[in-house]
């Protein structure tokens, strides 16, 4: 089926779209809502969450080739519900959809798929974990040993991933506020993944090493309705220590800010509203935006003063909807590496 008459067919219903990703700041009658003091199980909370609205298997990847060029690498699948629950065939309310990204200094290569889900397309599977959207795929033996496969009209990647270290919980275990009002979402990540493999560029097939962060998250509103978008910034130190933040940006022009300090063995410090702090410092204009693609960020309890830049300022994400992501480098208290998102800047 075309791609535009799907969209038609599957986000039309949700005239929040505007919003965000599948309207986060509205209303969200009917699904569940995270809860404090979660409790989680694994394998299965790897799998699907299908009564809350939106959800997702997010990966990002800071990779080197050969000669020391940087690269970067997305793979992310939603999962976005028209209703909550699930039922056969096309009777499914469950909503698909994938973006999938490299990003070099000179260019930046992405491509989206669509899928409805009750008709095997699209989906995931806890144990062995498996998450698919037609031929692309993360998954293996277990959620700490896995394959990635993506291909685009002018990139692909085929890439081999294994945890070295535990998966991190951010906010309260796992139970993440968004805003003064109390939105929220159930949100964690596995941040220290090795990867390794070969990326397919429009000048050939190029080896690549790194390491590679994925995030897990679902809500069904984890956005106030004053708030237009985020900032959202994960970083690697190369001391080993981690840190994940976040600012989520108010019509009023205030900040709502959380993060995660990630110590090298997976200790965590959650950081709340304030404690973690980015200010743009330089904007790109890129598709007719202007968004920022230098940062100074903070976290004064910690010791980290850092400059965060954009290896590609114009890694804009031409999909639905469309936001800015793309690999960033780090100097200052602190070198490393890591990837910054950027949504709501119309």
């Amino acid at each position: 089926m075309n791609a535009k008459i799907l969209l038609l067919l599957v986000f039309l219903p949700m005239s929040a779209l505007a919003q965000g990703f599948a309207g986060l700041g509205t209303e969200a009658k009917d699904f569940a809502r995270p809860q404090p003091d979660p409790s989680f199980s694994f394998p299965a909370d790897h799998g699907a969450h299908p009564d809350y609205r939106i959800e997702w298997w997010y990966l990002t990847a800071n990779l080197t080739g050969p000669e020391g060029t940087a690269y970067g690498l997305q793979w992310t699948l939603f999962r976005s519900a028209l209703a909550p629950g699930t039922a056969p065939g096309w009777d499914s309310p469950q909503v698909w959809f994938a973006h999938a990204a490299v990003t070099t200094p000179e260019a930046h290569h992405v491509t989206e798929r669509f899928a409805r889900g009750g008709i095997g397309q699209a989906g995931v599977r806890a144990d062995p974990f498996a998450a698919w959207i037609d031929e692309w795929r993360l998954g293996g033996e277990s959620f700490a040993r896995m394959d990635l496969t993506a291909a685009g009209p002018d990139f692909a990647y085929d890439m081999a991933l294994e945890a070295r270290g535990p998966l991190v919980f951010h906010g309260a275990e796992g139970y993440s506020v968004k805003s003064a009002q109390g939105q929220a979402s159930y949100y964690y990540s596995q941040p220290f993944f090795e990867i390794s493999g070969t990326l397919t560029l429009p000048g050939g097939a190029v080896p690549v090493t790194g390491s590679a962060w994925l995030d897990r998250e679902w809500s069904s509103q984890p956005l106030a309705a004053d708030q237009a978008g985020w900032d959202w910034f994960s970083l690697s130190f190369d001391s080993g220590e981690k840190l994940m933040g976040f600012r989520l940006r108010e019509a009023g022009g205030g900040v709502y800010t959380a993060g995660t300090w990630i110590g090298a063995e997976g200790r965590t410090v959650a950081l709340d509203d304030g404690a973690f702090r980015a200010e743009p410092l330089e904007t790109t204009q890129v598709a007719g935006r202007e968004v920022p693609t230098r940062w100074r960020v903070r976290v004064p309890e910690r010791g980290v003063a850092v400059t965060v830049a954009a290896l590609n300022p114009r890694a804009w994400m031409d999909v639905t909807p469309p936001y800015w992501e793309g690999p960033v480098t780090v100097t200052g208290s602190h070198a490393g590496g890591g990837y910054l998102e950027m949504t709501g800047y119309e």
